[in-house]
């Protein structure tokens, strides 16, 4: 085991990151134009990087999967983005954002990042406002602000229920001006499936055109990740089918340490399971919780009732409503972070409360919200005496305007009208906080590759706060790599083009082909759902929101014989030289049963709770998270040793020099 250098600045907090910038190497702009850079991935961390680079003068190819860069997994995360910019003059400042990040990821991330994340927010809204990002607005015509989770400012900016897609729109349009300059070489429809490392450095990568099945070689002198997470792992969750950990995967067994792999975040405001047919969950934003009120009936009579469809939640009276968020937490009711608010509603539902056939489900209601909006339009357009009926048509309107599309989304997919009755939501598997470990640059234990967004372990510790997964991947593409690569490409100043035609080259592209022949060759009888699907119920039960020992070493026994199945049995019809998208999910898929089972051990190895990892073992007399800050106050980085079960653990020291550790309380 060896102690991992974060190559965090000297000097108080505050003032590190500028300090940083002025003792970076610096690139000529004249020899920007001889370096050539691969980005993979088009999201806003993909997008932003390779615009802002190509903007500097570097030559840079752009990857991704989907079939344009605008499609990338960006656009669905709707609910707003944060910064520090106190526009509402609630109080907010660097260092609330700064505290909120740290606190609500239970004190597992690194101090130096967060400041620094909390330090640029304020830059990113300027520069998407720049970018014509239509930013919601308050009567003034001043850019309005909403709460999300684990905060008691308002500080999220957002446009409707389309922050994401907004956002990404922007930067897309910023990457495409590259294109049309010949800056930025595009190219979709293209899977990275190696990463090609010549005298230790990330020197290329191996591509397969995803139409022709054509394999590729593109060498650079620095390879980007910016790939997002690696939440399809458990099958069901709110990622779009084809995100998956492959390419992040790939640079980890060629020497990227994975980095907490087990901290995962359970959003508590998905659309509930129902039923096996489904390959996807989806998200209702967390903004919908500044509105709306989380409950469950207090008699479980009612409830039973409920699951068995004689009542609806409209039926249940005010007085026996639980609300229990509000109940538990006072300070922060419904805005409680995501974990908390996630495992609450487990907690009812384990309790036998739960609102649905499954039992699975609790209620978000905006009945309150109708009224409350509905009074106060009535003062604004002076109706006198309004009946209930126009305060609730009135309030009806206002909550239109600010979700109505997300409303329409939840009425088309469960068939009933949540404006008449509430919706019901239940956690489900959302963001990774875990991912390959970077230093303060962004670049990872291999020199010249660099991970920017979710594909990175983040800076967000053991729990994401809503808003923050946009902010952080802007930072890291407008803010922070454009800085931090020159120093590593100052030095290939004098390098020439990277050949293709190398030993490496060969090498990698040789495994890759072995790879692909093993998967259609094995010619099983089972399609690749069917393993998916396993891998998925393991996960989902044994290292989901809550995981326990003995679980978690049953999962991984049961893991590595579905992963000794799936090279038995798995059938991917077609060709490799042809469209096959069987073949696109049988390698990621192979993928995921590697990473499930060093999730676990991840989550096995680390003996207490903290944010998303809740270990049933280590919990307060409360049910809260119990962290052991003697023992674990660190970032658990995973070297690959030819199998996930033998990976070796390498420790980066948290260090708090500002915050005080101390247990999380919302109450």
């Amino acid at each position: 085991m060896s102690t991992l250098d974060s190559k965090v600045p000297d000097g108080p907090l505050d003032k590190q990151w500028a300090h940083h910038k002025e003792h970076l190497r610096l690139v000529n702009p004249a020899n920007k134009r001889r370096i050539d850079v691969i980005v993979v991935g088009t999201g806003l961390a993909g997008a932003s990087a390779a615009a802002s680079l190509a903007e500097m003068g570097y030559n840079v190819k752009s990857f991704c999967y989907q079939d344009s860069a605008r499609r990338a997994h960006s656009i669905a995360a709707q609910g707003g983005i944060n910064a520090a910019k106190n526009y509402p003059n609630d109080g907010d400042s660097i260092y609330r954002l700064f505290y909120d990040t740290l606190k609500g990821g239970d004190y597992r991330s690194r101090e130096s990042n967060t400041w620094r994340l909390a330090e640029v927010s304020a830059n990113i809204i300027d520069q998407c406002v720049s970018q014509g990002v239509p930013f919601a607005r308050d009567y003034g015509g001043l850019l309005d602000n909403r709460s999300f989770g684990g905060a008691l400012v308002s500080r999220t900016f957002y446009a409707r229920g389309q922050t994401g897609q907004q956002l990404l729109l922007g930067a897309y349009s910023a990457l495409m001006r590259q294109v049309g300059k010949g800056k930025v070489k595009m190219y979709d429809r293209h899977e990275m499936l190696d990463l090609v490392l010549v005298d230790g450095k990330a020197r290329g990568i191996i591509a397969r055109n995803l139409v022709t099945g054509k394999i590729e070689r593109h060498g650079a002198h620095a390879v980007l990740l910016c790939t997002g997470g690696y939440g399809n792992v458990f099958f069901l969750s709110t990622n779009a089918m084809g995100s998956n950990v492959t390419a992040a995967w790939k640079a980890h067994k060629r020497g990227a340490y994975m980095a907490n792999p087990c901290y995962t975040q359970i959003h508590p405001t998905c659309i509930p399971v129902s039923g096996d047919h489904q390959s996807k969950l989806t998200l209702m934003s967390e903004s919908l919780r500044n509105d709306g009120r989380i409950w469950v009936p207090k008699k479980l009579e009612d409830a039973k009732a409920i699951q068995e469809g004689k009542k609806k939640g409209s039926d249940i009276a005010e007085d026996d409503r639980d609300y229990y968020l509000e109940r538990r937490y006072p300070s922060f009711g419904n805005l409680v972070p995501r974990d908390v608010a996630s495992r609450a509603a487990k907690e009812r539902c384990d309790a036998g409360f739960g609102v649905n056939k499954t039992g699975e489900a609790v209620y978000l209601d905006f009945g309150a919200a109708f009224e409350r909006y509905g009074r106060i339009e009535a003062n604004v357009h002076h109706i006198e005496d309004p009946s209930r009926e126009k305060i609730l048509e009135l309030g009806k309107q206002v909550v239109s305007d600010k979700y109505g599309n997300l409303f329409d989304m939840y009425e088309n997919i469960v068939g009933e009208n949540p404006y008449e009755h509430p919706m019901k939501i239940y956690p489900a598997v959302h963001y990774t906080m875990g991912g390959l470990w970077v230093d303060y640059n962004l670049q990872s234990t291999i020199p010249g590759m660099y991970v920017l967004g979710e594909a990175n372990f983040s800076d967000h510790g053991a729990n994401r706060l809503g808003a923050s997964a946009l902010m952080q991947g802007l930072a890291d593409g407008y803010f922070v790599i454009p800085y931090t690569i020159a120093d590593q490409l100052a030095g290939e100043i004098r390098t020439g083009p990277i050949r293709t035609d190398t030993a490496e080259f060969d090498e990698a592209e040789k495994h890759v082909r072995g790879r692909i022949d093993q998967l259609l060759n094995t010619k099983g009888t089972e399609p690749v759902d069917h393993f998916h699907k396993r891998l998925g119920k393991v996960m989902w039960e044994k290292c989901g929101m809550a995981r326990n020992a003995k679980g978690l070493q049953e999962a991984i026994a049961e893991i590595r014989a579905i992963r000794e199945d799936f090279w038995k049995n798995v059938r991917v019809p077609g060709k490799a030289e042809e469209f096959n998208q069987e073949l696109e999910k049988a390698g990621r898929v192979a993928d995921f049963l590697e990473l499930g089972e060093l999730m676990c051990k991840d989550a096995l190895h680390r003996n207490e709770s903290c944010g998303g990892h809740f270990r049933e073992e280590y919990q307060t007399e409360e049910g809260e998270a119990l962290r052991d800050d003697n023992n674990f106050a660190y970032v658990g980085a995973w070297e690959w040793k030819n199998d996930p079960g033998a990976a070796e653990l390498h420790k980066e020291a948290l260090e708090f020099t500002v915050l005080k550790l101390s247990q999380r309380s919302y109450k």
